[in-house]
């Protein structure tokens, strides 16, 4: 690792891309995701990367497009409004089996709603980013730090499956200043990327970038290899942090600017003898099921805690699949949930403090 050093969410996340061998950004400014952009414009003409502030975001989606389909590392990033706009071109990227990092920093909706943290892209995300049969790898960040470290993994990650990757921020984790270690500065094998449209030099046949498919079974030969990749992903790839879970009788299920209120919440509850935990969704897509599915036996109660009106809950239910009772609290329009209203919800569950 490198030094460590004081960092806004947003501009941690600009400097580890650049650490990962991103040399390429396309974005349109929207708060709270701003500063990415801002940061990437001083920063790129200095380690010879190309930085454009398209015309809007649906121009710099496809120019995501272009780049990534060239084979280089490309990201942009935007806030919850921006991401309706990207959706056309995101399908594209997935049906084009192109990497791509996409930062959705959340604000309060929806339409123009407010520019307050919020996790009501959570459906957005991990279900309908776009249209057709295809997932993106989802992110979600708890701390500065994680930003600048799921960054490169979700560079990686993308790389590796062909496919593209959001890590889903907020305007809470984006705005706020944390200690980071930055990661040291590697470049990534591009020209190992031989189905890439980057030159064939003479030595292959060319090759094309398209997501275009006339026939109708050759459509479904290719989502169905597509999915068959999910499966695997689903597999393999997995990702959550469990905390105070062994003996719980309540656990709690909350990411991102959500899971720091709700640990806080649970470190109370457990001072008041409340036997409660928390399994934090590192991973929305793939989402953390066995994890989840651990401690169905063990644990009697589930609590989903949400900067929304209750969307991953659905996911936490299908995990729990019907065994134990599963409730809800969130805050939402930007508002964000205090600990003692989690640790109050925890007491309510409990029946009390005993």
């Amino acid at each position: 690792m490198g030094e460590r050093v004081l960092m806004k969410g947003n501009e941690a996340i600009a400097e580890a891309a650049i650490a990962a061998g991103c040399r390429h950004f396309f974005g349109y400014p929207i708060t709270p995701q701003t500063e990415v952009a801002a940061y990437m414009s001083k920063r790129m003409p200095k380690v010879d990367g190309v930085y454009l502030q398209a015309e809007s975001e649906v121009a710099s989606i496809n120019m995501v497009l272009g780049a990534g389909a060239a084979g280089v590392r490309v990201m942009t990033s935007t806030s919850s409004p921006g991401v309706s706009l990207m959706a056309e071109g995101i399908s594209y990227i997935a049906g084009s089996d192109v990497p791509a990092l996409i930062i959705n920093v959340q604000r309060g909706g929806p339409g123009l709603g407010g520019i307050q943290p919020s996790q009501a892209d959570y459906f957005q995300a991990t279900k309908s980013t776009g249209h057709g049969d295809f997932h993106m790898l989802v992110f979600a960040p708890s701390t500065v730090q994680e930003m600048v470290d799921f960054v490169s993994i979700a560079f990686d990650l993308g790389d590796k499956y062909r496919m593209p990757a959001m890590i889903l921020s907020d305007g809470m984790l984006g705005q706020m200043m944390e200690p980071v270690e930055l990661p040291e500065a590697r470049n990534p094998d591009n020209d190992s990327k031989d189905w890439a449209a980057c030159g064939h030099k003479g030595k292959r046949e060319h090759n094309v970038i398209n997501s275009l498919y006339i026939q109708p079974q050759t459509l479904e030969d290719l989502v169905r290899a597509r999915y068959e990749k999910y499966e695997k992903i689903k597999e393999e790839e997995q990702r959550a942090e469990e905390y105070l879970t062994e003996d719980a009788e309540i656990i709690v299920v909350a990411y991102g600017a959500s899971s720091r209120v709700s640990r806080s919440a649970v470190d109370k509850a457990r001072k008041e003898g409340i036997k409660v935990g928390l399994i934090r969704p590192i991973t929305l897509w793939p989402f953390p099921e066995k994890t989840i599915a651990k401690y169905v036996d063990s644990a009697k109660k589930f609590l989903t805690v949400e900067m929304s009106m209750g969307q991953m809950v659905d996911d936490v239910r299908l995990a729990v699949n019907g065994k134990k009772p599963v409730e809800f609290y969130g805050r939402t329009g930007g508002m964000i949930p205090a600990p003692n209203e989690v640790y109050n919800k925890i007491v309510e569950m409990k029946g009390g403090v005993q």
